[in-house]
Formats: C-alpha cells, structure tokens, sequence
C-alpha cells in the first residue's frame, strides 16, 4: 500500500509596508501643475509643522529633481533644507524636508513607521503638485543614517542617496540599487568615522552599490566643499573612490 504526500503549503508572502520602511509615492505628471514656488509649509491638523519644502521658480513645467532632506537628531525641517538650498535654484532641485514625528527618526527609536508615513504623505502632494522627473535622499547625522536606511529600502524610487556623517544603515529589505555618496570628517567627535563610514564604506560596496567616499579634514560638519563635490556627483552621475587623506 502507498501514500502520497501532500506537498506543504507555500509560505505567505510578508506584504512590506511602512514597517519595513517602505514608500508607496512616486512621481507622475500633475493633472494641474501648482504656480507656488519658494518656500512652502507642510501643517497638521492643529496647525504643527510637519515639514517645508522649496520650489524653484518659474515652475513651467519643466520636471524638477526632487530631493528629500533629512535633519539631524534634535535637528528641525530648516536644517535639513539648508543642506542644498544654496544650490536649490541654479540646478532646479525641489527640495523636501520633513519634520521627524519624534527627537530622531522613527527607526532609530522604535523602528520603522510614523516618520515613513509621513514622508509618503509629502512626498504624493508633492508628486501631485509638481512634475518631478528624478528623486533623491539626503541626510546629516541621524538624517544620514536614515537617508541611507530609506534609500536602500527605496531605491527603485531614489536614484542616489547623499549620506553626510552617517553612524549607520537599517534597511529591513532591499530594492533597486541607487548610487550613494558619503562623507564624513576624519576628526568627527560624535559619530567617529572609523566606527562609522569606514566600516559602512566597504560593506555598501561588498553589496555591489555604486559608492563615492569623501573623508576630509573637519568634525561633525558639512563643508561647502563637500556639498559642491555631493552636487557635482549627483549631476554627473560620476563613480569612484575619492582617496582617503
């Protein structure tokens, strides 16, 4: 006598979302393009800022690199938007900065989820609002880490991420394969660069991403320089390893 056996069920698939740092918003032709430009404000319900953005004008619609700007910890959406408005309007980059729901961004305290949803909020006005052609994430410090964080998770919606002083990268899933650019200043006192960037460095490039490393001589900063180098990069699309001093 013989039996069959019955082959197992297959395991159902996990549905990632915000949990796991997933964004859903992408860019698409506005119906009606909005004439605002400059500096912008993202309100809750109780009148709390949740983020600012600015647009460059004339918005006539041509598509703008858009770009994500996450601030340091205790840091405000000011400070994550000055990281490239000096630059915003000669390379028309629609600049968004989001306001972390807590002191640091969600995965740093508990893990992924309110902060991801709130930037998927912004990031589909946006995208409403503005044709938008290429998207990037930036960040310093903490906002570096989770640049990085959401930039792996994301990269088939981010085309290159701009990490300045990263301690870390988080990401629960991968996708897409965005080119990346760090920075860190070798005499870094909060988040020591042989701790951080030298170790993430050659793991990022283990995993095959496209990285371009720029340690120079400072602390917890963010040089002119640097960010000149980080915007030539990103507009040139340029590989490589700058030489460690």
């Amino acid at each position: 006598m013989s039996s069959i056996t019955e082959p197992a069920p297959p395991h159902p698939q996990i549905e990632e979302n915000a949990q796991h740092g997933r964004l859903t918003a992408r860019p698409a032709r506005p119906v009606s393009a909005s004439a605002r430009t400059g500096l912008l404000s993202f309100e809750g319900p109780a009148g709390d800022l949740l983020g600012l953005a600015y647009v460059p004008a004339p918005c006539d619609g041509a598509g703008y690199r858009l770009a994500l700007l996450l601030h340091g910890a205790g840091g405000s959406p000011r400070h994550g938007l000055d990281l490239l408005l000096p630059v915003a309007d000669e390379h028309r980059f629609l600049l968004l900065a989001p306001k972390s729901t807590l002191a640091t961004w969600d995965v740093i305290v508990d893990g992924f989820g309110k902060d991801v949803r709130r930037i998927d909020r912004m990031l589909e006005e946006t995208f409403d609002a503005y044709p938008v052609q290429d998207v990037v994430v930036g960040g310093f410090s903490d906002g570096a880490s989770y640049a990085l964080s959401l930039g792996l998770t994301n990269g088939d919606l981010f085309s290159a991420v701009l990490a300045f002083s990263p301690g870390f990268a988080a990401p629960l899933v991968l996708h897409g394969q965005p080119r990346v650019f760090i920075s860190h200043g070798v005499a870094d006192t909060v988040l020591p660069v042989d701790a951080c960037s030298r170790r993430l460095v050659p793991r990022l490039e283990a995993m095959a991403y496209p990285v371009v490393y720029d340690e120079f001589d400072g602390g917890h900063e963010v040089p002119g320089h640097v960010v000149n180098h980080a915007v030539s990069w990103l507009l040139s699309g340029a590989e490589g390893m700058v030489p460690t001093p």
